[in-house]
């Protein structure tokens, strides 16, 4: 039977994601998905769920969510603080909920995105193979007050497991950022790339699920390529030295040279990095 949380307040940017959708950019349609794929699998596989099940990413600052229904849920990536009837919960654990409780964040403690999930996963609608929030193409962008999301809570029933994962949370506090060459870097001047792997660099407060966007420009002697591919992770350097890295609703084609392209890890990383912290970029081999 299916049931509901009611969201009694939205938080900064809630919203409900998968791993994505995938097939459908040669129609300029992005990718979405979760911004820290480590975080929403150790959620999913805490909770026996599949591991494309959606989850709720909440960025820094989180919602107050009214069950109205039994549910199990587990809370990995960023350290928000969680609350259920104002008592602290753990991190990365399965955990039970009744009708009736109020699951709430307070300050930030570690990292920058939450991930909220719960057994058989939120229920929102399924559009090309992904059940992501993205605008203009599905219903709703992020939580709002009065909203209700749906979950089924055949799948919540208290199940007692024996098993323990380790779990790895030094990504959290990392500042290194892994990253291929991209198709442009051989491009730039030996100095260049020099610079590019050895400067720090900060997150600037307009950052989103787009693209984040670094403060500090890099001088450089590039032009501007024809347009071609980027995906998530692409990281463009534009003509005035501002240098921005692709995220999970990029746009799937641009006209930027494509310095360098991040690993998954990379964009892990960097998904957790709020604005004002300093990251360095570091050269993998392909």
């Amino acid at each position: 039977m299916k049931q509901e949380i009611e969201v009694l307040q939205p938080g900064l940017f809630s919203c409900i994601q998968d791993l994505g959708r995938f097939g459908y950019q040669k129609y300029g349609v992005p990718q979405s998905g979760v911004m820290d794929r480590y975080a929403m699998r150790l959620c999913n596989l805490i909770l026996g769920n599949p591991q494309e099940a959606a989850v709720m990413e909440i960025t820094f600052q989180g919602p107050q969510l009214k069950f109205g229904a039994p549910a199990l849920i587990c809370i990995c990536g960023a350290d928000l603080s969680p609350q259920l009837n104002r008592n602290p919960l753990p991190m990365g654990e399965m955990i039970h909920v009744s009708a009736g409780e109020v699951l709430s964040f307070g300050n930030r403690q570690s990292g920058f995105r939450a991930y909220l999930g719960i057994k058989g996963g939120f229920k929102s609608e399924m559009l090309m193979g992904s059940r992501s929030w993205y605008e203009g193409l599905t219903e709703h962008l992020r939580l709002k007050k009065g909203m209700r999301l749906i979950f089924d809570s055949g799948e919540a029933g208290n199940r007692e497991t024996h098993s323990h994962l380790k779990i790895d949370l030094d990504y959290l506090q990392s500042t290194e950022i892994e990253a291929y060459p991209g198709p442009e870097f051989e491009k730039l001047s030996r100095q260049e790339q020099k610079n590019l792997l050895q400067d720090s660099f900060s997150i600037h407060k307009s950052s989103n699920r787009m693209a984040i966007q670094m403060v500090e420009t890099f001088e450089n002697q590039l032009e501007s390529i024809i347009t071609g591919p980027v995906v998530p992770g692409t990281v463009q350097l534009t003509p005035s030295g501002k240098l921005i890295v692709l995220m999970k609703d990029c746009q799937t084609t641009g006209g930027y040279p494509r310095v360098l392209q991040l690993s998954e890890i990379g964009q892990q990383v960097l998904s957790q990095k709020m604005p004002g912290e300093k990251i360095r970029f570091r050269k993998l081999d392909y």
